[in-house]
């Protein structure tokens, strides 16, 4: 009977740590659950994406509004053309910023909405024209160093 009850008790520890492992990946992979009722659509161009990707986060003054529905390669323009769904209950002036900015140890990307002075908002299907690409560390490097290069010797 001992040996049943202390079975019983490791098979209870070793389900707690896989739904434990479970839930750390879905928070660490971007995959948790997000219900969003009703959302519109917005999009927006970006020279550089860096690692965004979709179901990447959406956040306004550190609150998720949405989240990226799609990603593509506009070949008329030579931009990424993101694709975002934004909560319903959120609305945003003509004038809001786009930034793609990173969280967190891990560096996941995502989305920050800055929003302008307008008084006109932003309807479904419209573009956010004012966007700030991913910074990307290689480029701050290189031009550290190439600046550094040109600098007379002393």
């Amino acid at each position: 009977m001992e040996r049943t009850t202390l079975d019983l008790w490791v098979g209870i520890f070793v389900v707690a740590g896989i739904a434990a492992l479970v839930g750390l990946a879905l928070k660490v992979g971007n995959l948790s659950t997000y219900n969003m009722s009703e959302t519109y659509q917005l999009s927006a161009y970006f020279s550089n994406i860096g690692g965004l990707k979709a179901q990447a986060s959406i956040k306004s003054a550190g609150v998720l509004v949405g989240r990226v529905s799609g990603i593509t390669l506009d070949t008329g323009r030579y931009e990424a053309k993101v694709t975002m769904s934004i909560d319903k209950r959120y609305q945003f002036p003509r004038d809001t910023f786009a930034n793609i900015l990173t969280a967190g140890l891990l560096g996941e990307q995502y989305i920050g909405l800055v929003p302008g002075g307008d008084t006109q908002l932003l309807q479904a299907g419209e573009v956010v024209s004012k966007t700030q690409s991913a910074v990307v560390l290689e480029d701050l490097i290189g031009k550290f160093l190439y600046s550094k290069a040109e600098e007379p010797a002393k």
